[in-house]
């Protein structure tokens, strides 16, 4: 059987890879790409593989009729969003009307035609005191400490709600600080922007008290594994799932970019987000379900260094 797999957010930086990496996994699938081009990632789209069907459609989720696309679907994966935590605040209300309305929107089509939905959250909705975290924790421990966390927090309240109440087939993932090179990757969180610094000859600008703190990161390449054993083992039990590669601390990031850029030079800024917390964050609930985390800081910081050297040789040759 040929599969048919949705993504929304299709050309972001997990569904920019993602739509390379499924044929893979799903021979000769038929991949279907929504992506409401606000961020204009246009190159997403080029050289796209031989091996898939892609059908692309520019749309927004909130107010497009979902069902008819999702029909006949085996799985949606709903990575539609803005993501950029710190940069929320001033885009509060926007955040809030673009993802929870737009997770809303998919999972009424997902239960009005019986497709199973992955839902992605994030780590970020964590604000705990303690030094571990897992997805057991009680309401204390949830102290998102953005707009953006605060509100993929009421999702996943949804997602539970409707996966209780209404048999919604769905199953969320908190992924860590995503890391590592696609097409339509973006800069703004802290592996990919410290690259970029260092690169551009610049200063690695570090959050003031967080050159220590230990918190969930996740390479691309278990990103794109674990959406695939999600689909492949049909896990949709309405559960949360922490998906991360690691629990670091910004020193061993920016030490490891030290290894490819000698020369960095570090600069302490003040960030909004003032009560920065350290923590480690569990996947042992994803472990127990068989899946096995390949991915690799010092591999991921390479390609992305080695990426942008192109664009920068003479400053660091």
């Amino acid at each position: 059987k040929i599969m048919k797999i949705v993504i929304t957010g299709a050309l972001g930086h997990i569904g920019s890879r993602l739509i390379r990496d499924l044929p893979k996994e799903f021979s000769n699938a038929e991949i279907v790409m929504i992506d409401n081009m606000e961020t204009q990632r246009y190159p997403s789209l080029f050289n796209l593989p031989e091996k898939g069907v892609f059908n692309f459609i520019e749309g927004d989720v909130t107010t497009m009729e979902l069902k008819y696309i999702f029909a006949k679907s085996d799985a949606i994966i709903h990575l539609a969003a803005r993501t950029d935590a710190a940069g929320s605040f001033e885009s509060e209300k926007e955040v809030e009307r673009v993802n929870f309305t737009a997770t809303k929107a998919v999972a009424k089509a997902c239960l009005e035609t019986g497709v199973p939905m992955i839902h992605s959250s994030s780590t970020s909705v964590y604000g705990t005191q303690n030094d571990a975290v897992d997805e057991f924790c009680g309401s204390d421990e949830l102290k998102p400490q953005s707009p953006y966390a605060k509100t993929k927090l009421r999702e996943e309240e949804l997602m539970a709600k409707m996966y209780q109440k209404d048999g919604l087939k769905v199953i969320t993932f908190r992924f860590g600080t995503i890391f590592g090179t696609s097409p339509g990757m973006r800069f703004h969180t802290a592996v990919n922007k410290f690259c970029w610094q260092a690169v551009m000859g610049l200063p690695i600008t570090v959050w003031n008290n967080a050159f220590d703190q230990k918190r969930p990161y996740l390479d691309l390449f278990d990103a794109y594994g674990s959406l695939c054993f999600i689909i492949q083992n049909d896990l949709f039990d309405g559960r949360i799932y922490n998906v991360l590669s690691m629990n670091t601390t910004v020193r061993e990031i920016v030490e490891t970019i030290r290894e490819f850029v000698p020369e960095l030079e570090i600069s302490f800024i003040d960030n909004k987000i003032m009560n920065q917390l350290s923590y480690e964050v569990s996947c042992d609930r994803f472990l127990e379900q068989g899946f096995t985390f390949a991915g690799d800081l010092k591999r991921g910081i390479g390609e992305t260094i080695a990426f942008l050297r192109q664009a920068n040789i003479g400053l660091n040759n």
